[in-house]
């Protein structure tokens, strides 16, 4: 059990991260609204395994490849059906925006039932469905898996590599109906930034107005910026897009820790700095041990035969390690100071958010 104490903070006001401005395209910060893919889905039957495929009790799986051959005018009974070499999929893709009849979309395969590869299948013609229940795209194809699942016949063992259970058709679905999507004859525009700022979201109105010459952008919050297309653009939407989508934007990128608190994975920037703070770092091992008896009674005697436990408990503290911190230190030199003390991973996951609820961190601190 570790033991983790922040015990001085110095209330400083110390920058906590440089004030270094970077330039970034509008196209990299905000998305056009009115401007996105959509999700299709669809149910499909993979076949052609080689005994990889659902067993006998997958019912649907067996009612589907029944459906499906009665609809090619062979009636089977399902009692009759075996579907080793069948799997029943969900089929999925990615319907991009301003997508056209007749286009491609790689589509990925997921089994559904108990299928232990689908390695060497083919997938059948699925009609693939977006939200509102029609159909816009139709799958088929053979299935690419990027792994195996390998059975010893007659006896229990098993290798499998990564996920066999899963794979992709690229170009393997068709597009059979568009999206209505008119975007020449828009009257305005609607830019969402990627991360909710005020500073960007001014510099960003700031820069669109510069650039067309008149008080046509206006942020409504520190997300959303709505453009009214001037006069001389109506109809010629696209070439609007394009003119600001280049536009060079100067943004200060926020100070940030990213911490993965199940793998004890850090991700910070160069520039986070902490204010100056001294760390108590120490650790407290209690171990407890159980070792089993036996007590015999005596010959002849009435008792009972009874298993017991002797208990011990160890306690182990060793000496606090304590490492001052000077104000205006980045987070890495933190970290490398902490890794030399022989800190882990995970101690220093704690240790970062002591110092942040310290108020010596000022910076934003996500925990994943």
């Amino acid at each position: 059990m570790r033991f983790l104490l922040v015990i001085f903070a110095a209330l400083t006001l110390t920058a906590a991260s440089s004030e270094r401005k970077v330039e970034v395209y509008l196209k990299d910060l905000a998305r056009l609204q009115g401007v996105r893919a959509n999700q299709l889905m669809g149910y499909g039957v993979v076949v052609g395994l080689e005994g990889t495929g659902d067993k006998d009790q997958t019912r649907f799986t067996v009612q589907s490849l029944t459906n499906l051959m009665a609809r090619q005018g062979i009636s089977v009974n399902p009692g009759n059906v075996k579907v080793k070499n069948v799997a029943s999929v969900m089929v999925t893709a990615e319907l991009p925006p301003f997508a056209r009849s007749g286009q491609r979309l790689d589509i990925t395969v997921s089994s559904t039932g108990d299928a232990s590869s689908l390695a060497g299948g083919t997938l059948l013609m699925t009609p693939l469905l977006g939200p509102d229940n029609q159909v816009y795209a139709v799958a088929q194809g053979s299935v690419l898996v990027g792994g195996f699942a390998a059975v010893a016949r007659g006896g229990g063992n098993a290798v499998t590599k990564n996920h066999p259970t899963a794979g992709r058709i690229p170009d393997g679905a068709l597009i059979e109906r568009e999206v209505e999507l008119n975007f020449a004859d828009r009257t305005n525009l609607r830019y969402a930034l990627l991360e909710d700022d005020f500073s960007t979201a001014v510099q960003v109105v700031g820069a669109i107005n510069e650039e067309l010459g008149e008080l046509v952008a206006k942020a409504q919050d520190p997300r959303t910026i709505d453009v009214i297309i001037p006069r001389e653009f109506r109809g010629r939407a696209v070439e609007l897009v394009a003119r600001l989508e280049n536009l060079p934007i100067l943004t200060q990128p926020k100070s940030r820790v990213v911490v993965n608190e199940k793998t004890g994975t850090i991700i910070m920037g160069t520039e986070v700095r902490v204010n100056a703070v001294n760390i108590v770092q120490g650790s407290l091992s209690i171990q407890v041990s159980s070792t089993p008896s036996v007590s015999q009674p005596q010959p002849f005697s009435e008792g009972q035969t009874a298993v017991t436990s002797a208990r011990e408990v160890k306690v182990t503290e060793e000496k606090g390690k304590t490492l001052k911190v000077d104000s205006g230190v980045t987070v890495g030199q933190l970290a490398e100071s902490l890794n030399a003390m022989g800190v882990t991973p995970r101690d220093l996951v704690a240790i970062l958010q002591a110092i942040k609820d310290a108020g010596a961190l000022s910076a934003e601190l996500r925990i994943l």
